[in-house]
C-alpha cells in the first residue's frame, strides 16, 4: 500500500501566542501554505441557486486539507479531562477506542472511557506532541500523534510516552488506538500465542464494560 506522508509537526509550548479556542492548551505550529492554484474562490456575480448540491463524501474532500486541524483540539480536551459532549462528535457512531486497559465500541462507551479519567486522576493532559497525517486509499486518513502524557495519581506525577493513531473516514474518526510506550496493542493477531491474545482482549472488554456501568453508560455530566 502506498501512503503519502502529508504534513506537519506541532508542539505545545506555554510561551506560544497561538491559542486553541476549544482547548486549555496553547499551541504553536509550523504553517503549511497552499499554492494559490489550489484555493477556491466564490464569485459575487453568481447569484443563481446551486441545483446540484450534495453531501460531502470522501471523494469530495480536498486531498490537501489537514483533517487533523479539526480533530486535534477535541483530542486534547479528551486527554485533558475537560471533554464536553461536542468533543465526541469527532467519532463515527460505531467508532472504536482501544488502549492497553480498555476496548470501547461505540460513542457511548468512548465517552465512559474518557469521562472516567477525572475520577481516577486529579490531573491529566497531553504536554508534548508531534503529528503526521497520511492519506490512505478511498479517501481515508491516518493521523499519528507521537506524544507525551502527564497524569497525577494520589499526589504522584506520572509521565508516559504514547502513540495515538486515529483512522478517519468522511471526516469522522472510525478507530482510535493509544499505544502506551509506543508498543502495539496486544490481541490475538499481535500476540505470539493467539489464545493469550484472546484472553487479553476479553479482559480489556470486561474492564470497559465495568467502567461503562460505573460512568452511567456514557451519560454526559451535568454542568
Amino acid at each position: 500500500m502506498i501512503r503519502s506522508n502529508f504534513l506537519l509537526v506541532r508542539s505545545i509550548s506555554p510561551l506560544s501566542h497561538h491559542r486553541n479556542p476549544l482547548s486549555p492548551f496553547t499551541v504553536s505550529y509550523s504553517s503549511f501554505n497552499l499554492p494559490e492554484s489550489s484555493m477556491e474562490t466564490n464569485s459575487k456575480d453568481s447569484q443563481e441557486p446551486k441545483k446540484d448540491q450534495h453531501k460531502e463524501t470522501a471523494r469530495d474532500i480536498d486531498p490537501l486539507k489537514k483533517v487533523s486541524d479539526d480533530i486535534l483540539p477535541h483530542i486534547l480536551n479528551l486527554y485533558g479531562s475537560c471533554a464536553l459532549p461536542r468533543d465526541f462528535e469527532i467519532y463515527a457512531p460505531d467508532a472504536s477506542f482501544e488502549d492497553p486497559l480498555m476496548c470501547a465500541h461505540g460513542v457511548k462507551q468512548i465517552k465512559s472511557a474518557f469521562y472516567s479519567l477525572s475520577k481516577v486522576f486529579s490531573e491529566s493532559r497531553i504536554v508534548e506532541y508531534n503529528i503526521k497525517e497520511n492519506i490512505l486509499p478511498h479517501g481515508r486518513r491516518e493521523i499519528v500523534i507521537d506524544n507525551k502524557q502527564y497524569y497525577k495519581f494520589m499526589g504522584k506525577d506520572i509521565d508516559m510516552i504514547s502513540l495515538i493513531k486515529l483512522y478517519v473516514e468522511d471526516g469522522k474518526v472510525i478507530r482510535h488506538e493509544d499505544w502506551w510506550n509506543k508498543k502495539p496493542l496486544w490481541n490475538r493477531d499481535t500476540s505470539n500465542v493467539p489464545l493469550v491474545g484472546r484472553i487479553i482482549e476479553m479482559a480489556r472488554r470486561g474492564s470497559m464494560l465495568a467502567t461503562h456501568a460505573m460512568m452511567k453508560f456514557g451519560k454526559d455530566p451535568t454542568s
